[in-house]
């Protein structure tokens, strides 16, 4: 479910800030649904709690998810901030299009690209899929 890649230049506690976010967008994980403590989740994933910690509380920041002290973290019923960020990645989708289209980029080297991307994130796609 959570995949990260210690190759990457990105961050460990980002790409598992994205990587949760993906599960709630995609309907893997769902409101009020519990998440793993940090020590549980940092010992599967062989990274340190701190880097755990730090996306929880990105994720926690940005209404993703909420904390209940001594019962652990949850998957926000109020889904809005994943929605938001579904919405603004679109516009950004969008915007990148009309800029390839405007300097001759046929649709079928997008649809490439688009091909190359789902192959390189392990075939997976996003909901609605």
């Amino acid at each position: 479910m959570l995949t990260l890649d210690f190759q990457s230049r990105t961050p460990i506690y980002e790409q598992l800030y994205k990587n949760i976010v993906r599960l709630v967008a995609v309907g893997v994980m769902g409101p009020n649904e519990q998440l793993p403590t940090v020590r549980a989740l940092a010992q599967e994933l062989g990274v340190n709690p701190n880097t755990v910690q730090k996306a929880y509380q990105m994720l926690e920041r940005d209404g993703v998810i909420y904390s209940m002290t001594g019962r652990g973290s949850f998957v926000s019923p109020d889904l809005s901030p994943v929605k938001q960020k579904r919405s603004l990645a679109r516009d950004k989708l969008l915007a990148a299009l009309e800029e390839a289209l405007d300097t001759g980029m046929t649709i079928e080297e997008i649809r490439q690209l688009v091909e190359e991307c789902n192959r390189k994130r392990g075939g997976k796609q996003g909901a609605g899929d």
